[in-house]
């Protein structure tokens, strides 16, 4: 869907909401509602959309914010490595014990000689490849006091999620949308802290929001093309429902890309209901998957370049959210391969053109 182009008014960003008292370090310990996997049957992946009750916390976050989430470590893992190091789990439970940090390396290769001609020597060691304190402890034993051990460790510190809904859709409520990091290591179950703590033992959690001043909508009549590859679409769902909500006649393209569309669209029944209201006037999706050439959201934009220099000459602000690694750095490329083609301009104009929406805040980023 493609509708005509609204006269463009002043860009404003809504109203800041009031503060709640709730902050980082007084935060709110909301009960979780929902625990949905969005991924069908034949997934390579596990993501969740995670919903929190706000009800009576007085809390406000506007589309583009993020939630602050202190996560909890596991109990379990909590035994094992209270185990390995002779402290007590309640002394581990406010640590990151999720993290095997050069630090924490060095520490321990210089009481475990096995250790320092080993992982320690080489950049490729499996510890280098998702082990954590405990893996490490497990293959090469390290006695220490405990006073070291708790110098060693540092305290938990919270992780920060992109706002997936809307307020004036989701009253009372704050929804995630998080893809759970689970692996193995040497036959032992392993992955991300938070997200495995949201998806299999939370039942309420201690959160704030997190402002993010930089990502905002513009103003109602303004379009936008939103470019959200896989949990990236989770602050576009936000944008999407705040525009559906108040009623907002610019127009809104969302780039979408996963790895197959029969299991991994997420939100697609919402999407597609979306577009029918006429609240999404054009969907992209890059299913990479699905063909055996690798199709990813930069190969979308490339061939629907003439369109997005079309939205960008009529005003449109451009936002990308998720992978800063790689995604962001290949749309980038992409954007200005397309600014180059389609604006007769030389690589060094297309980047110019960029940095001025920047500075006009209508190229905005929210990649991690």
């Amino acid at each position: 869907i493609d509708a005509a182009l609204p006269a463009l008014g002043a860009r404003a960003a809504p109203a800041a909401p009031a503060p709640s008292g709730v902050t980082r370090t007084s935060p709110y310990r909301a009960r979780l509602i929902g625990n949905h996997r969005l991924n069908q049957a034949g997934s390579e992946k596990d993501t969740r959309q995670i919903i929190f009750d706000l009800a009576g916390a007085g809390i406000a976050y506007q589309p583009g914010d993020a939630l602050g989430v202190w996560p909890e470590n596991d109990p379990r893992l909590l035994e094992e490595l209270a185990r390995l190091t002779g402290l007590a789990p309640e002394q581990l439970a406010g640590r990151d014990i999720s993290r095997l940090t050069p630090a924490m390396l060095a520490f321990c290769a210089a009481r475990a000689p096995a250790l320092a001609t080993g992982p320690a020597r080489d950049a490729q060691a499996p510890w280098h490849k998702g082990w954590q304190l405990r893996d490490l402890l497990a293959d090469y034993p390290v006695k220490a006091s405990p006073e070291e051990w708790l110098a060693l460790l540092k305290p938990l510190t919270p992780r920060l999620y992109s706002i997936a809904s809307s307020l004036a859709a989701h009253p009372d409520q704050v929804h995630l949308t998080v893809n759970i990091l689970r692996y193995e290591v040497a036959g032992r179950q392993s992955g991300g802290l938070c997200s495995r703590f949201l998806a299999d033992r939370a039942r309420a959690a201690a959160l704030f929001i997190q402002p993010s001043p930089h990502f905002r909508l513009p103003a109602d009549d303004v379009p936008i093309i939103m470019i959200g590859p896989g949990t990236g679409i989770a602050p576009f769902r936000g944008f999407l429902q705040e525009r559906q909500a108040r009623g907002a006649p610019g127009r809104n393209w969302l780039v979408f890309g996963e790895q197959r569309a029969a299991c991994d669209f997420y939100y697609r029944e919402e999407l597609e209901a979306l577009a029918r209201a006429g609240s999404l006037h054009r969907l992209s999706t890059a299913f990479s998957r699905d063909q055996t050439r690798k199709i990813y959201v930069q190969d979308r934009l490339h061939e629907e370049g003439a369109r997005l220099w079309a939205w960008l000459q009529e005003g449109a602000c451009l936002y990308i959210c998720g992978d800063a690694a790689r995604m962001a750095k290949d749309v980038h490329v992409v954007l200005g391969q397309i600014i180059a083609a389609h604006g007769d301009m030389e690589a060094d104009a297309a980047s110019a053109y960029l940095d001025q929406l920047a500075a006009e805040k209508r190229y905005l980023r929210d990649v991690y």
